[in-house]
């Protein structure tokens, strides 16, 4: 579904990821882990072509934009707009309702049942700047259940959740992946990633390791992931600027 060719993304043309080549198959459920600053949020936003690539190209196979959910972290989420529970998580059906056209019953009973899915329906009315964290992450989740999408993309979803929701999240996620809805998560957790995710990618600047979640969470390659995340050269030489159009679908 996805596939990165000589891949390297930065900011100001210093290098955050280097040629990473790897290939996410459709209906994958993928841990990206890897040190802090090792790039994985910036490789979420490439595919969501947030950022453009210093290098190489991101290649979405036959899905288009629409059809891919991105969950930021929670910092990178303003809490104190105005909204409710309801109206927010209504919002996921923004692609197939476009700007103009009103919600009917049946798509109000959507978001309930979405909303009824994540535990919050005794919130539907409450402001989302009254929610705790957990019941923050959860209405995020609800919202992306009605998007229907065939890729999500979660950036740390289960940081400043308590043990239960990270439980009801992680088995909402699993019942999506085993309909076929390809899943990648920046997780911090490495027992979370042993336990729920069947494929790991771990990176530090570089690809360390990719496969199955158990051969690439080893000692020897977590050593290398943390060698590689403290060898960064001050004044290391600038990537030219891609020449090119890097993505296509």
């Amino acid at each position: 579904m996805i596939e990165f060719q000589n891949l390297t993304l930065g900011y100001d043309r210093h290098p955050v990821v280097h040629h990473l080549q790897a290939v996410i198959p459709e209906g994958a459920f993928t841990a990206l882990v890897g040190p802090n600053g090792a790039g994985k949020s910036t490789l979420l936003k490439a595919v969501m072509a947030q950022i453009q690539p210093l290098e190489g190209q991101v290649i979405r196979r036959g899905i288009s934009q629409q059809q891919i959910a991105y969950l930021p972290q929670l910092a990178a989420l303003e809490r104190g707009f105005p909204i409710c529970v309801e109206h927010f998580v209504s919002l996921g059906l923004w692609i197939q309702l476009g700007a103009t056209r009103g919600r009917g019953k049946s798509h109000r009973q959507l978001v309930k049942d979405a909303i009824a899915q994540v535990g919050l329906s005794e919130h539907l009315r409450r402001p989302i700047g009254e929610l705790s964290g957990g019941q923050f992450q959860r209405m995020l989740f609800a919202r992306l259940l009605l998007q229907n999408a065939r890729l999500i993309l979660l950036d740390e979803p289960f940081i400043g959740v308590d043990a239960r929701t990270q439980a009801e999240l992680m088995a909402l996620l699993q019942t999506l992946n085993e309909a076929n809805t390809t899943i990648v998560a920046v997780v911090h957790d490495f027992d979370l990633a042993r336990r729920h995710f069947p494929s790991a990618m771990l990176l530090s600047r570089e690809l360390v390791a990719y496969g199955e979640t158990l051969s690439v969470l080893t000692m020897d390659n977590l050593l290398k992931a943390q060698s590689n995340s403290l060898a960064i050269v001050p004044g290391a030489p600038l990537c030219a600027a891609a020449a090119r159009p890097a993505y296509h679908v």
